[in-house]
């Protein structure tokens, strides 16, 4: 899923491609679920004849900037793309468009055709973006909302160890929150805690100076190599996590029995099967274990990211349970992409869903970067008086894939087990009152 270098890519392609090029054209869908607050005619007369005079971006969202206002935005969510005709925008999965492909895609939001006939098209198969159409998309929400762009505003050492002492909650979560730091998702905040060592369930006001600074750097350096190289995965330095943390499919290096469509994917990526066979995911000869942090399926070295502190002691009374639960991953679904109002709660648009009825484990992964995020459609599952039992399973497969760059806080983890007794409580059981 998009996250800092897969967005700065995009509007890199833009700038690079579009500025100075005049609008003939503008198709948009008519889905008001993406097409936030605008109707279709609206938007398309609001594009046309207008020339592209910039591309800007903060955190994990973009906006291209006309000769005059207003300006689309795009929030890209779980599954936004920009593709451009002819250019590869990004190798983080296949972005360039042959002669051969649908264009522009059925799942295209928004198309322009552009005087000189080039052609781009935002995408979203999986329907968790956003696309506006904003004076200024900077001085409203999201964006107004977002903490300092990682790469654009970082923070000093002493700023994120100030920043740090103030939290109590566990780093991971906080990495995620974008009121904090804008920009960094699920597989950044992951590499950069074990470059840096640090486990992701520790708490950030405990991380002492000497952390601090190693998280500091490990930030610095994986936002700038992975932005250096336009997203392309195959250049990151091999022994990154990244290459190993993937488990949607068994399989060998090179993705030679990933399965259907693995041209898809980057041949140096690792995959395996988590639940087939846990244990055998490892980096540098490390095993890697799989926890739940900030409502997010991590990736951690254990051997390498321990505890520190109280919480050793904290920990060794109440082991962190690795929750198969994948109904707590439906905060994700937007979540981490709204950054939390100053004096104010994390707020997600996350949908409510019943819990699913308890069932065996499945094979699939919970992992939110999902490699099968551009298989998968997604889908709307209303509810039947009918077989309970596959609409539990449904939704818990919409629950499974609807990760995005959210991060579920404790209380809404504790709302949906509370909402999960009451669906168990509330069926027949073999003890009857007498």
């Amino acid at each position: 899923m998009p996250e800092l270098p897969e967005v700065e890519a995009a509007r890199r392609a833009i700038a690079e491609n579009c500025i100075g090029k005049k609008i003939i054209r503008s198709i948009v869908a008519d889905d008001a679920k993406v097409i936030d607050g605008v109707s279709r005619a609206d938007f398309e007369a609001s594009l046309t004849g207008k020339t592209i005079v910039g591309a800007h971006r903060k955190g994990k969202n973009m906006w291209i900037e006309l000769d005059s206002p207003p300006f689309p935005s795009f929030q890209f969510g779980m599954a936004g793309a920009i593709y451009i005709k002819g250019v590869a925008v990004t190798k983080y999965k296949r972005s360039a468009v042959s002669d051969t492909d649908e264009w522009p895609s059925k799942y295209s939001k928004v198309f322009i055709e552009l005087d000189d006939g080039l052609e781009l098209s935002f995408t979203d198969k999986r329907r968790f973006a956003k696309v506006r159409l904003l004076k200024n998309p900077a001085t409203v929400a999201p964006i107004s909302e977002l903490g300092p762009d990682a790469l654009l505003e970082p923070m000093t050492e002493d700023e994120l160890f100030k920043a740090l002492s103030k939290k109590k909650i566990a780093i991971k979560a906080l990495l995620l929150d974008q009121s904090f730091i804008s920009g960094v998702g699920n597989w950044i905040a992951d590499e950069v805690l074990y470059q840096a060592k640090i486990h992701p369930l520790q708490s950030a006001a405990t991380i002492p100076k000497e952390g601090c600074a190693a998280l500091h750097k490990s930030l610095k350096e994986v936002i700038h190599h992975s932005v250096e190289v336009d997203a392309d995965s195959s250049r990151f330095p091999v022994d990154w996590l990244f290459h190993s943390r993937w488990g949607k499919k068994p399989g060998k290096i090179n993705a030679v029995e990933v399965g259907a469509d693995s041209s898809q994917y980057p041949s140096n990526w690792i995959f395996h099967s988590r639940e087939k066979k846990p244990g055998k995911a490892f980096v540098d000869g490390k095993t890697i274990d799989f926890i739940k942090s900030g409502g997010r399926t991590t990736a951690y070295v254990p051997e390498l990211q321990k505890l520190t502190g109280d919480q050793v002691v904290k920990a060794a009374v109440k082991p962190q349970k690795k929750s198969s639960n994948k109904n707590n991953d439906e905060a994700e679904s937007e979540g981490e992409e709204i950054a939390k109002p100053k004096g104010g709660k994390k707020t997600t648009k996350s949908r409510a869903k019943k819990a699913p009825a308890k069932r065996k484990p499945d094979t699939s992964d919970d992992n939110d970067d999902d490699v099968d995020d551009e298989k998968k459609p997604a889908t709307k599952n209303k509810s039947t008086g009918g077989n309970k039992k596959s609409t539990a399973r449904k939704k818990s497969k919409e629950s499974e894939s609807d990760e995005d760059d959210g991060d579920g806080d404790e209380d809404e983890v504790k709302g949906k087990e509370e909402v999960a007794k009451k669906v168990q409580t509330g069926r027949p059981t073999r003890k009857r009152a007498k």
